[in-house]
């Protein structure tokens, strides 16, 4: 059944003169009516809705802006497009302020408003035509490509497109494809686990081709703007996925200039080891070695008390002098109040101020005990959008703010992602083996499926600390979560289909981080 026709009014006094403007957009099949008046044009308007509505400013009796107005009370979502002879910042910005979709100046050609009304009615049609089209190819290519070697480098671009694809796709309402993207997926995800298994250890035992990790942060992106500013604050996001921080570019953008970089989280991708990371610039084995009153495993929760501390250890051991820190971890509302009243001073500091926001870590986990959260959050979408709603009313986009007034640079990151895990993986373990989901270290420990994970007795291969004899080291790969056998149905019931991080797959691994330079 063919779409009914697309219908415009165009008022304008000179309408005569135009005649063919619209000979050229009734060619493109609109219907349109003309009138010479505002009266004419609300009458119209009474009998029948309109698509949209081309309006001149000046005009005899009502102006532009006065049918505008009336326009507005009587269809609220029309787009209208302000025609004017003024180029007068006055006028536009009257036109701009009253939201107008589009303004003119005239003379303008047929061609000029054929392109706006074609963009205003048809753009979003079209552009989702153009990304079937674009996805379509490139998901063949990189089906193609399945099994091709590939470094980290072209895995970590590889991610970052997949993710910027779901995205677009679903801004453009093309659902339809998202199925195929979530199987590619997959696959990409089991060939990265793959890859990782068998090129980690070389990385962080410093190969010469290795990825930025966890301990790198500070030396290769803080260090350099300390060098060139005498203030700078650094913000950590824990649990932050790499989709998660894309929707959130719009809300920043207008604040300033966002150069953004992917580097890879340590195993386990778990905040006592890839945050403690990023502030001590240190792995597991040599902060256990320098500081081993601090490192506890048995009690993780622990592990992170002492992040300021490693913050000025490591950022004097990379300029060779005491460089002041002002750190503050913001767990809620009121921790983000008390923190704002202090950043203006800590900000005309010199040094590093550093803020620690655990509101998307906390929303992961209280997902897996939650029945109300999980309701809410019970997708990458949902969970996409409930970060973007925290983080457009939270206190670190207003420290953002603030540090953009000051005219202060910004470092935002985070220490890792999320996965949304679908799948048990049984495992065989004693009783003294970390709870984890994603990550467990005891004696004996086993998996039913070896596929399913990243395993290894040996603690230098993922530079922890030493652990007794016959310890081994399971990291879950693909989506899996770890289950007992005794406690097979009770498990799967509790987490099936939950965020969880430690293991090894790129939501968990690769991530963003980002310098905001104030506009």
């Amino acid at each position: 059944m063919p779409q009914p026709r697309k219908r415009l009014l165009w008022v304008d006094d000179e309408i005569d003169l135009l005649r063919p403007h619209l000979l050229v957009i009734q060619g493109r099949g609109y219907h349109v009516d003309a009138v010479s008046n505002g009266d004419d044009a609300l009458e119209l308007l009474r009998l029948s809705p309109y698509d949209l509505i081309l309006l001149d400013e000046h005009m005899p009796g009502r102006s532009g802006l006065e049918v505008f107005d009336q326009v507005r009370r009587m269809d609220p979502l029309v787009p209208v497009v302000m025609v004017t002879k003024s180029e007068e910042d006055q006028t536009m910005t009257e036109a701009i302020g009253r939201r107008v979709a589009e303004y003119l100046v005239k003379p303008t050609s047929p061609r000029q408003v054929l392109s706006v009304v074609t963009r205003l009615l048809e753009g979003e049609s079209i552009q989702q035509q153009h990304a079937t089209r674009e996805f379509a190819a490139r998901f063949r290519e990189l089906t193609l490509a399945r099994g091709e070697y590939r470094g980290w480098r072209e895995w970590a671009a590889t991610y970052s497109e997949l993710v910027n694809w779901e995205l677009r796709l679903r801004e453009g309402g093309e659902v339809g494809l998202l199925p195929s993207l979530e199987t590619l997926l997959d696959e990409q995800r089991r060939e990265f686990g793959r890859y990782v298994a068998g090129t980690y250890s070389r990385w962080v035992h410093g190969a010469e081709d290795r990825p930025m990790l966890s301990p790198d942060v500070s030396r290769e992106f803080l260090l350099p703007l300390l060098g060139e500013h005498p203030s700078v604050l650094f913000i950590v996001i824990d649990c932050l996925r790499l989709d998660q921080w894309r929707t959130l570019l719009p809300l920043l953008a207008p604040f300033a200039e966002i150069e953004e970089a992917l580097y890879y989280s340590i195993l386990p991708t778990a905040t006592p080891y890839s945050r403690n990371a990023i502030f001590s610039g240190l792995y597991p084995d040599e902060f256990a070695e320098r500081h081993p009153e601090w490192w506890n495993p048995s009690a993780e929760g622990s592990l992170n008390a002492q992040e300021a501390a490693l913050f000025a250890e490591q950022l004097e051991r990379l300029t060779g002098k005491s460089v002041p820190v002002r750190y503050e971890k913001v767990f809620a509302s009121a921790d983000g109040d008390t923190m704002l009243h202090r950043l203006p001073g800590h900000l005309g500091q010199p040094g590093v101020t550093a803020l620690v926001f655990n509101f998307v870590d906390l929303l992961t986990h209280g997902r897996s005990e939650s029945n109300v959260l999980r309701e809410v959050a019970r997708d990458k979408e949902a969970l996409r959008a409930l970060t973007r709603n925290w983080f457009e009313r939270s206190a670190a986009f207003q420290a953002i703010q603030e540090a953009a007034r000051q005219r202060i640079p910004v470092l935002i990151t985070t220490d890792h992602g999320s996965i949304h895990c679908h799948r048990p993986a049984t495992v065989f373990a004693k009783r003294d083996t970390t709870q984890n989901l994603r990550y467990k270290f005891g004696d004996d420990l086993r998996a039913e499926d070896p596929s399913l994970v990243f395993a290894t007795s040996n603690a230098s291969s993922l530079r922890l600390p030493p652990g007794r004899p016959a310890t081994n080291y399971l990291l879950g790969m693909d989506d899996v979560f770890f289950v007992y056998p005794t406690k097979l149905r009770q498990y799967q019931a509790r987490y099936r289909g939950s965020f969880l991080h430690g293991g090894v797959s790129p939501e968990e691994m690769i991530l963003p981080i980002a310098l905001l330079t104030p506009r």
